[in-house]
């Protein structure tokens, strides 16, 4: 089935107004106008995060949506896919937020606005491990572009938390994937977007 419904959810500290959100958010609107398209501002809470993605996605149709997430919000997504059995595109996914977000608890900026300012509490890393899913249940729903030169996250541990996954392993690049440009065919072949 098509995917009528796209989900993108936005890194640490990132938002809706970063390079890959817009990117994909254009792309989808110039070429497949019908999709639906959220990418909602996550607030810092996890637990808070699954909610409102929860809310957001109640009434989609569980066979025509997919999501989309970067870093953290790769781990989001996850979380999504597993639930709700869709397909997930995982941008050099967050494998353990509760252990690399410990050393941010407190005062953080946002980085499209850096005066924008929110506290990431001692209680997140809890949250992160309450939204923690095993070995995914079915690898050909997902597809991970994972960058060797992710200068945040280890593409080893990415590649070794989604074994069978339909994996685009990129020799350089960087954690935001500054090359995003140059993989967005691929994503919407796999999105089979309506």
């Amino acid at each position: 089935m098509a995917t009528t419904h796209l989900l993108y959810l936005h890194g640490f500290r990132s938002s809706p107004k970063s390079f890959k959100a817009r990117r994909m958010h254009a792309v989808v609107g110039e070429r497949h106008p019908a999709v639906h398209w959220w990418c909602p501002q996550l607030p810092p809470s996890p637990a808070a995060a699954a909610r409102l993605i929860e809310d957001g996605i109640a009434g989609w149709p569980r066979a025509g949506m997919a999501v989309m997430g970067s870093s953290l919000g790769g781990y989001y997504a996850t979380w999504v896919a597993e639930r709700t059995g869709c397909r997930a595109v995982l941008l050099n996914p967050a494998v353990d937020p509760a252990r690399d977000l410990a050393g941010h608890v407190g005062e953080q900026t946002a980085w499209h606005d850096p005066n924008e300012r929110f506290v990431v509490e001692p209680g997140s890393a809890d949250e992160l491990r309450a939204l923690a899913c095993g070995p995914v249940a079915h690898p050909e729903r997902y597809f991970a572009v994972i960058a060797k030169g992710d200068e945040v996250l280890d593409w080893r541990e990415m590649t070794g938390r989604y074994p069978g996954v339909r994996t685009k392993l990129l020799e350089g690049s960087d954690h935001a994937l500054s090359d995003f440009d140059d993989h967005v065919e691929e994503i919407l072949g796999f999105l089979q977007l309506a």
